[in-house]
């Protein structure tokens, strides 16, 4: 799973696995640059952490297939239901959509690309 979090002032998505954390991407906010201020992550912060998650959702792909082509781009304000990636899969052209309302955080393929089914696609946060 996929979480946004907040501490001193700066955006990370982290991602969690079998109770483990790793950095996945660190925004800038507007608050300030880099940097300013900010401190290092320590286990004493673990409770802060849970605290201020806010789930991001993973579109994946629903079946293997050729991207034809991305709908999105990161920054990007999604409704539920929009279209984001458009999937070539047994000759047909499938709208892949969003299933949450947000910003697109990240998009995790191209036009081009083959992916196989469960393949990330789209996160929006």
């Amino acid at each position: 799973m996929i979480y946004r979090v907040v501490l001193d002032g700066r955006t990370y998505e982290v991602e969690v696995e079998a109770g483990e954390a790793r950095v996945v991407d660190e925004y800038i906010t507007a608050s300030g640059p880099a940097g300013a201020g900010a401190q290092e992550t320590t286990e004493a912060d673990a409770g802060t952490i849970q605290s201020e998650a806010v789930p991001a959702e993973v579109i994946s792909s629903p079946v293997p297939g050729t991207v034809m082509s991305v709908e999105v781009e990161p920054g990007q304000f999604v409704k539920a239901g929009d279209t984001v990636i458009i999937l070539e899969a047994m000759k047909m052209e499938n709208e892949i959509t969003a299933s949450v309302s947000g910003t697109v955080t990240k998009v995790l393929t191209s036009k081009g690309a083959a992916v196989d089914t469960g393949a990330p696609l789209v996160v929006i946060g």
